[in-house]
């Protein structure tokens, strides 16, 4: 069997429009593309409270999933003023604090991190 290997290219009015590359070649991409940068995905909804209220990532995040800041204290082992703390837009928690609070609400780190 004669392996293709090189990219076919398919053009349309004279531009390209699809690439076609071996199936082995595309899995490596995928892997590469997910290690360089994973897919960290935002609601609408939490966006908007961001971006438009001004709301840190810990509150817009908490409001969207419809708990109260003693539930979510609850849940992340802290008490309800430490979490109101955090909750402020002068709040700079640390990295274990935001695994926690994540895994909290269900949620990876890098969805609370505003880095």
């Amino acid at each position: 069997m004669n392996t293709h290997t090189d990219p076919q290219i398919i053009m349309q009015d004279g531009h390209p429009v699809f690439a076609v590359i071996p199936w082995d070649k595309y899995q490596k991409l995928l892997k590469k593309a997910e290690m360089e940068s994973p897919d960290i995905w935002l609601p609408h909804e939490v966006v908007q409270a961001v971006a438009i209220e001004g709301l840190t990532l810990i509150k817009a995040w908490r409001e969207h999933l419809g708990m109260t800041q003693a539930e979510l204290a609850e849940k992340s082992s802290m008490s309800q003023p430490a979490l109101a703390r955090l909750e402020k837009s002068d709040a700079n928690p640390r990295t274990a604090t935001l695994k926690k609070l994540a895994e909290a609400l269900n949620i990876t780190p890098e969805q609370l991190s505003d880095d």
